[in-house]
């Protein structure tokens, strides 16, 4: 039904980098997962009134939220798909980011209130009749879902969307709730056991563990996650094949968003290249970049000595020696200022994010490591944490 929709519904649907295709897709399958939704609640609420299972009136209300998640995800990608404006100037695309995390929020209170009710129905526990009706209406439910998991993860993954993957998350959860009540409508159809409030609590667990799992997924890029190693190689790919490019450095990606993702980064090039044929390779480096991975990107060039070798032995020699110590530090923008009296050795040194040091005792290290290279050599040491 959504591949129907989509054919007949999303222009240029293939265009996933466009923010008003992502948009049309999370729009599309948000109204559909309302209308499924509050159908499954309709059902499913008649289902446990004629039953009097609190574990089928708690798997309705529960899609009932799914139905309210839904739309909170619809208004993510709606607001999400705004244009840059003078407050905005990096767009709204965090908002998705945000709604995805309503979902989860609202995953774990409906986890919460099925647990409370579920503890009351073991304490008090009553007969439960399950009649063909309600055994019906469980596995169709059943069907449901399990087709919203399988087209919300689909297109989840295929427009990168932390909200449709919650979305996912969700229904897999409903299936496996859904027929937890189910074995325990059938137990109880069969047998004198009253497994009602207890399947209910297992069903509780379940969807609070999916409410946690799609939180934290939402919340990890909000708060600023180190990029995709595949989309940072894919970077360093690109603009190594320069051969004007010597190395790369200071990589930063910055994410405001799906699609909306800038790139900063220090580009090294021979000091003794012609500036304006350096310059128009740069741009044709960032417009390659935009064109291949839909970011905007920003290069700052940085000129390096090639022809002078007692530069480049020393900056090999102080490389190898703290790969021996580390092999994750690199060192970029290497120069010497030779004086009468000792010469200064100057570079910046990236040590890991998770070096266990501080970064004074990452600079006396390096410092050492200069002064053993050679006499008379003065370190001037920058340390930078790498962002990628």
């Amino acid at each position: 039904m959504i591949s129907f929709l989509s054919r007949l519904l999303i222009q240029n649907r293939e265009q996933l980098q466009n923010p008003t295709v992502r948009r049309a897709y999370g729009m599309l399958c948000s109204i559909t997962g309302i209308f499924l939704n509050v159908l499954l609640f309709a059902g499913k609420y008649f289902a446990g009134l004629i039953s009097g299972s609190v574990a089928v009136q708690a798997d309705a209300f529960n899609n009932l939220s799914d139905a309210g998640s839904s739309f909170i995800t619809m208004v993510g990608f709606h607001f999400s798909g705004m244009k840059p404006d003078k407050d905005h100037p990096f767009g709204h695309g965090r908002i998705e980011y945000i709604s995805g995390l309503a979902v989860s929020v609202l995953i774990l209170l409906m986890g919460y209130e099925l647990a409370r009710s579920s503890l009351d129905k073991i304490l008090h526990p009553s007969s439960v009749d399950s009649s063909v009706l309600v055994i019906c209406i469980l596995v169709a439910s059943i069907l449901v879902k399990g087709y919203m998991y399988l087209y919300n993860r689909r297109i989840g993954e295929k427009i990168d969307s932390s909200a449709m993957k919650a979305t996912a998350t969700d229904s897999l959860s409903d299936v496996i709730t859904t027929c937890v009540v189910l074995l325990s409508t059938l137990v109880g159809r069969f047998t004198q056991l009253q497994l009602d409030g207890w399947c209910g609590a297992l069903v509780a667990v379940f969807i609070l563990r999916a409410g946690y799992n799609a939180a934290k997924d939402t919340l990890t890029p909000l708060l600023g996650t180190a990029p995709d190693p595949e989309y940072v190689q894919q970077i360093q790919q690109t603009v190594m094949a320069y051969p004007e490019v010597l190395g790369i450095h200071d990589l930063i990606v910055h994410d405001y968003g799906p699609g909306r993702r800038m790139i900063s980064l220090h580009a090294e090039v021979p000091s003794n290249g012609d500036l304006l044929q350096l310059h128009d390779t740069i741009d044709r480096i960032e417009r390659e970049l935009n064109h291949q991975l839909g970011c905007d990107a920003v290069i700052h060039m940085d000129p390096i000595v090639t022809d002078d070798e007692t530069v480049t032995q020393l900056r090999q020699i102080i490389a190898d020696h703290l790969r021996e110590k580390d092999p994750r530090m690199t060192i970029h923008d290497f120069r010497m200022v030779q004086g009468p009296t000792h010469t200064n050795v100057i570079f910046d040194v990236v040590v890991p994010s998770d070096y266990k040091g501080s970064d004074s005792d990452a600079q006396k290290m390096v410092e050492q490591v200069v002064k053993d290279a050679g006499d008379n050599l003065f370190p001037v040491i920058q340390v930078d944490k790498a962002y990628v």
